[in-house]
């Protein structure tokens, strides 16, 4: 049976995931303290040790709960009603492009924020950050394959390899992004995305 007490801790540290991670998806891991993020949270560095050992262990957790959300996301996207499999897919990379703002992404572009920065800091974080993305992968292959089997997309290569690599272009993309403040690396890799997947008419 779930305690007040047990809510309440769940809160607090829900709070200080969720401030630390819209700081670090604007800053980056190394340049942020965590006095920075316990006095946006309103939260005494005690509190803060009561549920993270360290800092490292806060950006373990911090990115577990950050793929656990994206995770869940891509399902929904991935299990709409009434479209192809074809359009899901062509709908996720939409969402991608929308939500990987170059100028404020809220948080919810760390894995790309932070990807290359964590892997080199930590390993901890750097096999959060690849089960995270290995799930992500796995899932835009079984709906490569689904859509192959609805005849929606067609693809010339294994779904994994495909799937794998249509992952990287996006977050190769979200990168230059950030180093041209402008979208048209998205609009190449939509336009990539499309041939890739050859959607059928």
């Amino acid at each position: 049976m779930t305690t007040s007490t047990q809510l309440h801790s769940n809160d607090v540290r829900e709070h200080i995931l969720s401030t630390g991670q819209r700081i670090m998806a604007g800053k980056g891991f190394s340049a942020v303290g965590l006095n920075e993020i316990l006095t946006d949270a309103g939260v005494p560095k005690g509190s803060f040790y009561h549920y993270f050992p360290s800092k490292e262990a806060f950006g373990v957790a911090m990115l577990k709960r950050y793929f656990d959300d994206y995770l869940a996301e891509l399902d929904h996207t991935l299990s709409q009603p009434g479209i192809t499999m074809a359009q899901r897919l062509m709908n996720y990379w939409q969402q991608w492009q929308d939500s990987q703002s170059f100028s404020d992404c809220q948080g919810k572009c760390l894995a790309v924020k932070l990807g290359a920065e964590v892997a080199d800091l930590s390993d901890s974080m750097r096999l959060t950050l690849k089960a995270g993305t290995s799930g992500i992968i796995s899932r835009l292959a079984q709906a490569l394959a689904a859509g192959v089997a609805e005849g929606s997309l067609r693809i010339e290569d294994q779904p994994g390899k495909v799937a794998e690599s249509l992952y990287q272009l996006w977050l190769g993309a979200s990168v230059m992004v950030k180093i041209v403040r402008n979208t048209a690396p998205f609009e190449s890799a939509m336009a990539v995305t499309r041939q890739i997947i050859r959607i059928s008419p």
